[in-house]
């Protein structure tokens, strides 16, 4: 009996062992998925606060509101790329210069060229030379248009799900709350929704920066006399949702370019870059961001360099986002905070507790 007994505890650890394993090699090889569903709900937390606001005072239905703020979105790229790409076009072209139509005219161009219109000559008339040809294109094609439409709809499901959460969220609150311990389901509702309002405040605060960024360096730049100067403010405007990585890039790129039409013009991007990066750390960003995230400069640099090795530089973007909610239940599990005490972070919108109850 003691045999059969010690047979069973083994098997059934056993059992345990690979069931882990494979749950694991599943979540693994679903990782984009389970990183899309992610930014989904982060999307939904930061129209969290203006639907709602919309709905108590317009009575306009949580499902419009959530139209709405896609329209506006949609909206809002398409007034930047009006406002944007005729000048960006503008400026690529005098990079470039005549544009060569054929193969023969691009090499000759390439190799009587210097500076950005060398490098950028030389990389097109290398790639043209290294295409396949004739039927051997239809591989590569195929690859891309599947890339293309995975990432189309990979995109549709991350607002897909922002749109649906915005209904499911409390729902799945309460199907979690009814597993727990009674005296345990306060706490957790509460710290649901702190998590909740911090990510949106997050995501609402990383778009104004982005905003900020883009404008006032592209503004220092044209003052400066930099070469592609709007480009280069946009460029640095976007990567700005890289933390730690995205502002030192953007800020080798604008003094390389400077460097092309002078030391004087690359001294003065540095110095604009640097004047930003100062303001941003110590006026924009606390004003801005206040405390959504509450994380120091440390844990967010280790956060980014772990998330960028462990999956890939991609998932950089959710870095953050995973840091805040692990430091959360760490307040709250760990260090027997009350998160319906916690100052709820505003940024657009004050944080609401509509789910707290």
């Amino acid at each position: 009996m003691e045999m059969g007994g010690t047979a069973r505890k083994a098997a059934t650890a056993t059992l345990v062992a690979v069931a882990i394993i494979v749950a694991a090699l599943a979540l693994w090889e679903l990782r984009v998925v389970i990183a899309l569903f992610f930014l989904g709900i982060v999307i939904a937390s930061a129209m969290r606060p203006s639907v709602e606001w919309l709905h108590r005072r317009a009575r306009v239905p949580r499902g419009i509101g959530v139209i709405v703020h896609y329209l506006g979105f949609l909206a809002a790229i398409a007034l930047f790329l009006y406002l944007v790409v005729p000048v960006a076009i503008t400026q690529i072209d005098h990079a470039i210069g005549q544009v060569p139509t054929s193969r023969d005219q691009l090499h000759s161009a390439a190799v009587h060229s210097h500076g950005i219109r060398h490098e950028i000559l030389s990389a097109l008339d290398k790639r043209l030379r290294q295409l396949p040809s004739g039927t051997s294109l239809l591989h590569p094609a195929i690859t891309v248009t599947r890339t293309l439409f995975e990432i189309l709809v990979g995109i549709l499901f991350m607002f897909a799900v922002g749109a649906y959460w915005i209904f499911e969220r409390d729902g799945t609150i309460g199907l979690v709350q009814s597993m727990l311990p009674r005296k345990h389901r306060r706490v957790t509702r509460d710290t649901w929704v702190l998590i909740d309002m911090k990510l949106g405040a997050f995501v609402r605060g990383q778009f104004l920066l982005v905003m900020l960024v883009a404008a006032l360096l592209s503004f220092a730049f044209w003052l400066d006399r930099e070469p592609y100067w709007l480009l280069i403010g946009a460029f640095a405007g976007v990567v700005e949702l890289v933390p730690i990585v995205g502002p030192l890039a953007a800020g080798a790129i604008a003094v390389g370019a400077g460097l092309t039409a002078g030391w004087m013009v690359a001294i003065g991007a540095g110095i604009a870059v640097l004047v930003l990066r100062q303001l941003e750390d110590y006026v924009i960003a606390p004003r801005v961001m206040g405390h959504a995230v509450g994380l120091s400069p440390l844990v967010v640099l280790v956060s980014v360099v772990a998330i960028g090795y462990l999956l890939g530089p991609i998932y950089v973007l959710i870095a953050i986002p995973i840091a805040s909610i692990a430091a959360t239940l760490v307040d709250v599990v760990v260090h027997g905070r009350d998160p319906s005490e916690e100052e709820a972070p505003t940024v657009l919108f004050a944080g609401t507790g509509e789910a707290k109850r």
